[in-house]
């Protein structure tokens, strides 16, 4: 087996008293699409920084097999980083920033990046002030992708973004970047619309790991059933994870309730209801519980 692109044991990351990140472990092998999921304040943002050496980390943190800060110009060399504020010198021209890059990065390619652009309404000559949000974030993903890397760590790098710019920023970075070689570390709060592009998916909740599995053991361990409510009872003695009023769109009976269940509830329970998939909204609703996401109401 090949050595995972990012292995992490034991992180922790404190800011003074407050642990950030809580005693972290995991790893991303290559050629996979990995989603970290959590709500704000969960510790997302400071485990992908801690990544690329921007954060000091306790615990083992190896990215590409190196250390991120005593090898921090060696790593920035394989692996890339899009934080969630796309940043573009605003004078300059598209064709300068490949010029840039070119000279900065010994693994850029401008003929890629320049290819990359012809996918999207981003002219070479365009000034960075005169695009839209979503020109800017294309603009800064053809620019990233355009370095022969193993790695991309991307944080929320379509916020703020219309859906048909979201999903051209997704497209493109499947489409061009993903390869079965490299990977990539999305963090995000549009949980639904990048479910069908994720391999696997990392949970934080107040900075602490709850999930880390991937999409094909997910559908394995979890189990959702559709019940109707004369049911409700007998599901609920069974303790599931979550409880919520099922959407007919979604395969639910109108007025019926689906329960989710980490491994399959005895047979007698599965008896009183039809098993549908949980989506990863589900699981987040249910592993990472806010009073403001919490859907149930029984």
């Amino acid at each position: 087996m090949s050595e995972p692109l990012v292995e992490a044991r034991g992180v922790s990351i404190a800011y003074g008293a407050k642990r950030a990140v809580d005693d972290v472990s995991f790893t991303i092998p290559k050629g996979r699409v990995v989603g970290l999921l959590g709500h704000n304040g969960a510790g997302k943002t400071t485990l992908m920084k801690a990544m690329v050496g921007l954060a000091p980390a306790a615990g083992t943190l190896h990215v590409l097999g190196l250390h991120p800060q005593r090898q921090r110009v060696q790593l920035l060399q394989g692996a890339c980083y899009i934080p969630d504020v796309a940043i573009l010198p605003r004078w300059a021209r598209v064709d300068d920033l490949i010029t840039l890059m070119a000279g900065l990065h010994p693994k850029f390619s401008a003929e890629r990046a320049r290819a990359l652009l012809r996918r999207t309404s981003v002219g070479l000559g365009d000034k960075v002030k005169s695009l839209s949000k979503g020109m800017v974030v294309q603009a800064h993903l053809a620019l990233i992708a355009a370095i022969d890397a193993r790695l991309m760590i991307l944080d929320e790098p379509t916020l703020g973004l219309d859906v048909i710019s979201r999903k051209a920023f997704y497209e493109m970075l499947i489409d061009e970047w993903c390869d079965g070689e490299r990977s990539v570390l999305i963090s995000t709060h549009q949980v639904e619309e990048i479910e069908s592009l994720l391999s696997d998916v990392l949970m934080l909740n107040e900075g602490k790991l709850v999930l880390s599995i991937s999409l094909e053991d997910m559908d394995r361990r979890f189990v959702a059933l559709n019940h109707d409510p004369e049911a409700a009872d007998r599901m609920a003695a069974a303790h599931p994870l979550l409880r919520y009023r099922s959407n007919p769109a979604n395969g639910g009976a109108r007025g019926a309730t689906t329960a989710v269940f980490d491994g399959a509830p005895p047979d007698d329970v599965l008896a009183l209801g039809q098993r549908v998939r949980p989506s990863l909204v589900d699981l987040f609703v249910a592993l990472t519980r806010k009073p403001e996401l919490d859907r149930q109401n029984f």
